[in-house]
């Protein structure tokens, strides 16, 4: 176990409380970061079912391994949304936070009558992230979206695969959890304003335009040249040698991003004069001899094995890696040292290993992510400990079916 778990330091949003109205995977993802940055987490599930992904095969005594991923670290309040009285408790907890995170389509929550300006109303220090496919405006707002449609869409999917096959999806989905990125940082950006104006405002997250802006220097090489850049599959449009090239035993993943790492793939394969070489000098070269300057490397790596190459690349730091499976990526000494992988307490499960936070704190550890909770796990301490309700109204809102 990492030295977290001596901690009890919950983190820089330790004080935050989130309303959390997120299901499936990209909102889920945003409040997910919120919740490893300390905030209290409150996830609003409806009766029965509640978050979707909790149904999601495969599954482990009830418990779904998609919910548990992207959950931990949250506290689950199961309330119906359709009662007057469940809307009535949500904004009363709306009052006692700081941030609302939602990612139904745009118009959903003005009718559940829990829309921004409803709750600015009676909260004017909340922040409201809206996440959504298409964002609040546009003639795409009311589309439905998953996260492969996001990658067509913004042009990601095109630039994906091999060169004479079709487009292929990112095996991360990145058009949902880029919601995980951005919503974070509107918020927090809304957060430390707040700290001038006193006042919130209402953030709109359209996961299209985050993989638009992700296209980064491949949206400006359209730009410049008024085309759309090709698939090279796991290769590099400009630069050579970059990507995947073979082993007697397997593959190993090469990357010569500048000039001085030119040099250092020439000494690696044994052909140190290719440095200089009139053919490969340039970046330009390279790329325009890119078959020729492949087939160079390819006929040193696949005479060895893919050990037998991490230690050449490494001797001459040049940027590379085995292609690991998941299974042997969290296993590996680099997550082990960062304690990426920690057990922790399910409350149905027993100890379970999860994925750790991804970002940390120096010389300020905080505490293992708390379990995913069990659907309705913290209804009643939510309601007793924020809402001050007393045991005997919390049974009456149970049998009137308005918490479960």
């Amino acid at each position: 176990m990492p030295e977290a778990a001596e901690s009890n330091w919950n983190g820089p949003l330790a004080g935050v409380r989130v309303l959390d109205f997120t299901r499936v995977l990209a909102g889920p993802a945003a409040s997910l970061a919120l919740a490893d940055l300390g905030a209290e987490v409150f996830k609003i599930e409806p009766p029965g079912t509640g978050d979707e992904t909790r149904s999601f095969p495969p599954m482990r005594d009830g418990e779904s391994h998609y919910y548990l991923a992207i959950n931990r670290g949250k506290k689950s309040l199961v309330v119906d949304l359709k009662s007057e009285e469940g809307v009535a408790l949500v904004k009363d907890l709306a009052v006692q936070c700081d941030v609302l995170v939602e990612n139904y389509r745009p118009g959903v929550m003005d009718r559940l009558g829990l829309g921004y300006e409803t709750l600015k109303a009676i909260n004017p220090r909340l922040i409201y992230c809206s996440i959504s496919g298409y964002g609040q405006t546009g003639p795409l707002k009311d589309r439905p979206s998953f996260d492969i449609v996001l990658q067509a869409m913004s042009g990601a999917l095109s630039m994906n695969g091999e060169p004479d096959g079709l487009p292929t999806k990112l095996g991360i989905p990145l058009g949902d959890l880029v919601g995980g990125i951005n919503g974070p940082i509107g918020i927090l950006s809304a957060l430390y304003e707040r700290e001038r104006t006193g006042v919130g405002r209402h953030i709109d997250v359209s996961l299209m335009d985050g993989l638009m802006g992700m296209l980064g220097y491949i949206a400006q090489l359209a730009f410049f040249t008024g085309k759309d850049p090709q698939r090279v599959g796991s290769q590099h449009p400009n630069l050579v040698p970059y990507g995947i090239f073979p082993a007697s035993d397997g593959s190993i993943v090469i990357a010569c991003l500048t000039p001085a790492f030119w040099g250092r793939v020439c000494r690696s394969i044994e052909r140190p004069e290719l440095t200089g070489d009139p053919r490969y000098d340039t970046l330009e070269k390279r790329r325009d001899a890119r078959e020729e300057v492949n087939a160079l490397v390819s006929a040193f790596t696949q005479r060895h094995t893919v050990d037998e190459l991490v230690a050449i690349f490494t001797a001459q730091e040049v940027p590379h890696a085995p292609i690991l499976g998941v299974t042997e990526a969290l296993s590996q000494p680099q997550a082990a040292a960062r304690g990426m992988v920690v057990e922790t307490q399910h409350a149905t499960l027993g100890s379970i290993p999860i994925v750790n936070r991804p970002i940390r704190f120096t010389d300020a550890p905080q505490p293992v992510p708390e379990a995913p909770p069990v659907l309705g796990q913290h209804t009643d301490a939510i309601l007793s400990g924020v809402l001050d309700l007393s045991p005997e109204r919390i049974a009456a809102l149970r049998a009137a079916g308005v918490i479960a």
